[in-house]
Order: C-alpha cells, then structure tokens, then sequence
C-alpha cells in the first residue's frame, strides 16, 4: 500500500521489492536487507530507489531517500504516454503502449507501480527477457527517458506535426468521462429482454386475476345456494306456526 512520504508536496511511495542476503562469518550467518523503493507524486513525477541497511525499515528509508532525490519528469498526454517506446537495461526490454481513456494499467505489480505513482491510469505493457526487478525498473525509466512531447519532436525537427492518433483517441474519450470527482466513466446500457420480461410479468398478472375472478364466482355460486337453502327454512318456519 502506497505510503505518504510529503503530504505538502503529495508525494507518495511503494515498496517494489524488499531482498535479504547473508554472509557467512566466524560465528555464523550475517544478514542483511535491501529494498527497492518507487515514490511519485501522481502528477507527472516519479523516481526509484535502492537502500541496503541491517534492517528493513532502515533500508526502506534510505530507499526513499534515495528516490526523492532521483526524481524526474514523465511526458504525458493526458492521463497516458504521448507514444509507444521501448528501454532496455541488460537482458530485460520494456515496452509501454499508449492507451485510450478507460483501458486502465495493464501490466505486472513492478511496472504498475512505476506507472501508477507517476500518474499514469491508461497504458499497455509488455516485458520481454530476464524479469529480475531491478533490470525491470531500470528498463521502464529508460524507456520513460525516451518519451518527447509532441511539441518537443515538432520543436527540434523545425516542423509542424499533426496531431497524434493517440491525441485523437482522448479527445474522443472526454465524451464519456464524468465531470464529477470520484466518478466512473460511463459504459453503454444494456436494455435487451426488458421488454420480454415485462411482457411475462404483465401474463402472470393476467393469470392470477383470471384466478380471482373464478374464485369470486365459485363463492357467489355458493352465496346464492345458502340464500336459496335458507328460504325453505324460513318458509317451514312460518308454516309452522299455524299447527302449533
């Protein structure tokens, strides 16, 4: 779980990988811990850490330490990378692919934690080669040191660029992303078989009516052979009067 580290300038941290390694010495086994440490404020600024100490905590504080002072910018368009890039450090490769609104961060607990801290929601990965953690964050910020702007490439080539598919893919995803905080975006709205299942609920309905109305007609049925029961009863009643 990210932990904050600034609240003034909200930069936060997480704990990619915490290593243990021992020596062996005159009287027995000397271990000792390192931690690798990623920190960003989710705003465009990110950096990565590696601390070594007799203990944990003390390693992941100097991890920190070592993060914040390394920090660097992220080119973005929008809440993704403004192009595709691959970096590579030793055997590993990283590539980071753009990403509409609404893809998410697809990709490993490392790579996702490089990109979460610097603010990236959208982006699609894939490592290739060795996966060891350490040649893994080092190839994802060589490849985010490859990242320009498109103002940047336009800049330097002494021409005017058009804009990027990427560029194309936001604006067109700001149509369905909420205007308040804390919101999803919105999803299309699946309305097939409503209409079929009113339809059967409206049968039902039919049928336990049809069920009333014969019940109330067996029951008046009845009423009526009580009443015309009851007549004779009264008639004897008076009939009998006379012989009394």
């Amino acid at each position: 779980m990210p932990e904050i580290l600034d609240e003034a300038s909200s930069i936060e941290s997480t704990t990619v990988g915490v290593f243990r390694t021992s020596a062996t010495v005159k009287g027995g086994r000397r271990f000792s811990f390192g931690a690798l440490v990623v920190v960003g404020d989710r705003k465009g600024r990110v950096g990565f850490g590696y601390g070594k100490s007799n203990e944990v905590p003390q390693a992941v504080e100097k991890a920190q330490k070592y993060a914040k002072r390394a920090m660097s910018d992220v080119p973005m368009a929008g809440r993704t990378l403004p192009h595709q890039v691959e970096g590579s450090f030793g055997a590993s490769k990283v590539r980071l692919i753009p990403a509409s609104p609404g893809t998410g961060v697809v990709a490993g607990s490392t790579i996702r934690a490089i990109l979460e801290m610097a603010g990236i929601t959208d982006c699609l990965t894939k490592c290739y080669g060795n996966t060891n953690k350490f040649n893994i964050v080092k190839a994802c910020f060589d490849g985010i040191d490859r990242l320009r702007k498109r103002e940047e490439v336009s800049e330097a080539r002494g021409i005017k660029l058009e804009v990027t598919d990427i560029e194309k893919k936001i604006e067109k995803g700001k149509a369905f992303a909420s205007t308040a905080k804390g919101e999803k975006m919105k999803g299309p709205v699946n309305t097939i078989g409503q209409d079929r299942r009113g339809g059967r609920g409206g049968s039902g309905g039919g049928r336990g009516g049809r069920g009333g109305r014969s019940g109330g007609g067996h029951g008046g049925a009845g009423r009526d052979a009580g009443q015309q029961g009851g007549a004779p009863a009264a008639d004897g009643a008076s009939g009998g009067a006379p012989q009394a």
